[in-house]
């Protein structure tokens, strides 16, 4: 794991019950800060906070679905109320709905917007009020390489994480007089429950793509976060991350 120290420092991580997040959940509160993650699935949650904090770690499941900004304000509220402050952010709740775009429900395109994109902004809209009266905070995205190069059968999902990109950047460049940071991470294909789910064909296929020959790990994602997270990336801001195997290269 990379090497951070964060402690005292108190973050929330939107999808942090599987996958990446819950790797980002792990690297934060193992690096010393006190991490409220979110999901929907309440037995999920549970499972992973009672793990964790058997570890000795400070963490705590909250559920909410961030497409909802009441919920994203309650969380925000919540936190800070019990937690007395907020540093960082991780925007990681992500769903797909794939499928050619001239055949796309409407329902499968503001699905993943609402949830990739709206969802995202929705948790920055709350704790960036916070970061800026503290003068001090790390917003992450993440966002996809597909939202750089796009994918056939993706069009909603691409069109949501190109846009988290543009986020990134008009976040940053409003925030920063505060000593607020925003980037974005852009993995390839993890390997994730996402990517399990993929026929084996497909697989092969897209293994063929990537220059270092492998699928990349949960852990590895995690910590590229963990490092724009803590104070050694204190001058980086309005910065996608790409950590994919050379895929877009």
């Amino acid at each position: 794991m990379t090497d951070v120290s964060l402690n005292e420092r108190v973050a929330i991580v939107t999808g942090g019950s599987r996958g990446i997040g819950r790797s980002v959940v792990e690297l934060l509160a193992s690096s010393g800060a006190t991490v409220v993650f979110l999901g929907r699935d309440e037995d999920a949650l549970r499972d992973v906070e009672h793990e964790f904090n058997a570890h000795g770690w400070k963490t705590r499941g909250m559920q909410a679905d961030v497409s909802k900004p009441e919920d994203a304000q309650r969380v925000v509220d919540g936190t800070v109320e019990e937690f007395g402050r907020i540093d960082i952010l991780v925007n990681n709740a992500g769903v797909t709905r794939d499928g050619l775009f001239v055949r796309m429900k409407d329902e499968d395109w503001d699905a993943v917007l609402r949830i990739n994109l709206n969802g995202a902004f929705y948790m920055a809209r709350a704790a960036g009020k916070v970061m800026m009266k503290a003068r001090a905070g790390r917003i992450i995205n993440v966002t996809s390489v597909v939202g750089i190069m796009g994918n056939a059968g993706q069009v909603n999902y691409a069109s949501a994480k190109a846009g988290l990109i543009g986020m990134t950047k008009s976040m940053a460049r409003e925030l920063a007089s505060r000593g607020v940071t925003v980037n974005a991470v852009a993995p390839g294909f993890i390997e994730t429950r996402m990517t399990d789910s993929m026929k084996d064909d497909a697989k092969e296929a897209v293994m063929k793509t990537i220059p270092l020959g492998r699928y990349g790990q949960p852990e590895e994602v995690a910590g590229l976060i963990g490092y724009l997270a803590s104070d050694a990336a204190s001058y980086i801001t309005g910065q996608t991350f790409v950590i994919d195997g050379g895929i877009s290269m």
